[in-house]
């Protein structure tokens, strides 16, 4: 599974991306400034650089604008867009359709390796209207994509997920099938949607080869805590903790593991200890800073749910002492989730008890049926009377 070697160009190349993040968003200075840099160069990445360094100057951050090396950079690609250009127009005149595609497609890729994402998405373009196979769509979309997830644009995203699911539909093969499903599934994160994310990501673990997005490890790591998030306790059980692809990586993830098996075990300091790990690591995960603080409040829900089901009433001091916290913080978090609906039960000061008051599923059917009931009614009526009319 550490194999790369099926995976798709990483062009662009996302571990760029998540450095700029550290950078901008992390604080990096200057040893994140000089990765990027040595990417940069690596790669004549002038109009990324140029970008770059237009965000950068908005930033607290000692970094200046390097001119020589810019217009060294922007020379190189200038002189490789000619030398495209020209077996473009070579393929035109003494080729066919087939090799005028694949030429514009090297201009378009290389476009996209140097950063010039409007230009690279006009290229591409052009190389759909040349009625390439599904199999050489699906490639393309597959460009879109990753340079929607450089720069999280997830109106890129979702607009060309959906063609790719109507290129799948028309014939794709298994490999980009499965590929496209690990795509979704980091646009699914970036946009909260944590259950569609692990859903996707459960479907893809046994056949992973998408590593021009991930390393295996991270794939893994992604799948825990999507899953463990959105799946009952039955579903946690039988594709995660019980999972032998997801058990061998584990150990090499240890607060992900402790994480889950805390939780699955029920081991709520354990657990608490873990979440607090895991915060820290999300906060430097571009695709899951924005959305750690709701993510760890969930998880709390959850394991404070987990916890109080096997209960009629629990004393404050027991549950705080499970979850290795004070009494005066268990209140303040219950407090807070009951009022927001999120939590079913009630605090008994005088006692200091916690008393589970759980939702009467059949009572809640009933007035739902009791509603749609009213409505359809409502609509026979209106559409009564116009029939009389």
């Amino acid at each position: 599974m550490d194999d790369d070697s099926e995976g798709l160009p990483k062009i662009p190349d996302l571990r760029i991306a998540q450095l700029k993040f550290m950078l901008m968003e992390r604080g990096g200075g200057i040893a994140a400034w000089e990765a990027i840099v040595a990417n940069i160069m690596d790669k004549d990445m002038a109009p990324f650089y140029e970008e770059l360094c237009k965000e950068v100057s908005t930033k607290p951050l000692n970094i200046q604008f390097d001119r020589n090396l810019f217009d060294e950079m922007k020379k190189r690609n200038e002189e490789k867009v000619v030398e495209l250009d020209g077996e473009i127009e070579n393929a035109k005149k003494d080729a066919g359709e087939v090799e005028t595609r694949s030429a514009i497609q090297r201009k378009a890729e290389y476009l996209c390796l140097i950063g010039d994402k409007d230009a690279a998405l006009t290229e591409f373009r052009k190389t759909l209207e040349l009625k390439p196979t599904v199999g050489q769509k699906l490639d393309i979309i597959f460009f879109y994509l990753r340079i929607g997830l450089f720069y999280l644009d997830n109106d890129l995203l979702s607009r060309n997920i959906e063609k790719a699911k109507s290129f799948i539909d028309e014939g794709g093969d298994w490999d980009r099938r499965n590929r496209l499903k690990v795509y979704q599934s980091l646009h699914c994160i970036t946009i909260r949607d944590f259950t569609t994310a692990a859903n996707l990501l459960l479907d893809s673990v046994a056949t992973f080869t998408s590593y021009e997005l991930m390393d295996y490890q991270t794939c893994i790591k992604y799948t825990v805590l999507t899953s463990v998030l959105s799946l009952d306790r039955q579903q946690l059980k039988d594709k995660v903790v019980f999972e032998g692809s997801i058990l061998e990586v584990l150990h090499k993830l240890p607060s992900v593991r402790q994480l889950l098996f805390s939780l699955y075990n029920c081991k709520y300091h354990e657990f608490f200890q873990a979440l607090g790990t895991i915060e820290q690591e999300l906060k430097d995960d571009r695709y899951w800073s924005s959305h750690r603080g709701y993510y760890v409040r969930e998880m709390r829900i959850l394991a404070y749910k987990q916890l109080l089901q096997s209960y009629r009433s629990l004393s404050l001091d027991k549950m705080a002492a499970a979850f290795g916290v004070t009494t005066q913080f268990i209140d303040r978090e219950l407090s807070r989730f009951i009022a927001a609906g999120r939590l079913h039960c009630k605090i008994d000061l005088v006692n200091n008890l916690v008393e589970t008051n759980r939702p009467d599923n059949k009572n809640s059917q009933y007035q739902a049926a009791i509603k749609q009931g009213d409505l359809l009614l409502n609509r026979v009526q209106k559409l009564s009377r116009v029939v009389n009319i």
